[in-house]
């Protein structure tokens, strides 16, 4: 039984977040659309590699399959979406692809060209994932969860049987208000902005939706004494200090009514070590810098491109980035 749409957690990727489809963009980009088309249909049946999104996805599936033990009946799970710019000629080689790799990918958009964000509402999308930041910048516009996913520089296991979601605090759990501070003003002035308003929550920033679907389905396995193998974990890994601004993020959380389940606070040390320990499926982050830095350790990342207060894009500019194409 799949998940009714209205009750679902709906996530949106794209082919190229799915997929590694590098080679093709390559061929899309130097000898046009209808070669891109050609070469598509000519090998429809080789099977499409994983792009930066797949594992994330698969540990999706798995929390279904986990929950439908429980609750036979469940409606309230994953809905994973195809939604891509890829002409429909291209869909039998992504239906290959998914079929080969046994993922329960039943809805599709496939636009022709054309961006498929104008598609996202009426996919009713909870988080959107896609390798091109100029589309993700348009979700986001549009007030949708939405990243720019990064493949990782080397390959490292990943859990199968929990989904596990990394998230940076400033500027994608919570809003950039404080992070503003410390660009505008200084750590000084910072650490003692926060101190003064420990007490206010902070407002929320693009992905705490997500952290709140995550949070539901959690609660889920709890109820049926699952806690202790919930197969849902979520992280906070943050560059802030514990001891001088700690104590609001966790005020936050708990204004929100939200659990973490492990919170690291890295006093500005990088944090592409600490994701090597907790191996997560994506990772969340709006500076570029951190992303670089958990991708070089093998780190699928997901860059959150959006200056919450203001409203402007915070481009990729790091050098090697390689996003996967689209």
């Amino acid at each position: 039984m799949e998940p009714k749409p209205q009750h679902a957690i709906t996530v949106a990727v794209s082919s190229r977040a799915l997929f590694d489809l590098v080679e093709e963009r390559r061929i899309y980009e130097e000898q046009g659309v209808e070669r891109y088309v050609t070469y598509q249909q000519d090998n429809e049946n080789v099977t499409l590699k994983p792009g930066p999104a797949f594992n994330f996805v698969k540990a999706l599936e798995h929390v279904n399959a986990r929950l439908r033990e429980l609750y036979p009946d469940e409606e309230e799970l994953f809905d994973i979406v195809l939604m891509t710019n890829n002409h429909a000629q291209v869909g039998v080689r992504l239906i290959n692809s998914i079929n080969h790799y046994g993922l329960t990918i039943e809805r599709f958009c496939m636009t022709g060209g054309k961006s498929p964000v104008g598609y996202l509402k009426a996919y009713l999308t909870n988080l959107y994932l896609s390798a091109d930041s100029e589309k993700v910048q348009e979700a986001i516009e549009a007030g949708i969860a939405s990243a720019t996913m990064f493949s990782a520089n080397k390959d490292v296991p990943f859990c199968d049987n929990q989904l596990r979601v990394a998230f940076d605090g400033d500027a994608v759990l919570f809003s950039d208000e404080s992070e503003k501070i410390v660009k505008e003003q200084g750590l000084d002035r910072f650490f003692e902005h926060e101190q003064l308003n420990e007490n206010k929550p902070l407002a929320q920033g693009p992905l705490k939706g997500f952290l709140e679907d995550l949070g539901k389905l959690q609660k889920k396995f709890y109820a049926k004494n699952e806690r202790l193998d919930c197969p849902i974990r979520t992280y906070l890994v943050t560059a802030r200090s514990a001891a001088s601004s700690g104590a609001r993020v966790l005020k936050t959380l708990r204004s929100w009514g939200l659990e973490i389940d492990e919170a690291l606070f890295l006093a500005g040390a990088p944090k592409g070590p600490v994701l090597v320990k907790i191996r997560p499926h994506i990772f969340f982050d709006d500076q570029m810098f951190h992303i670089e830095g958990a991708q070089q350790l093998g780190t699928i990342a997901a860059h959150v491109p959006y200056d919450w207060a203001t409203g402007f894009m915070k481009k990729p500019k790091a050098k090697n980035m390689n996003a996967t194409c689209g």
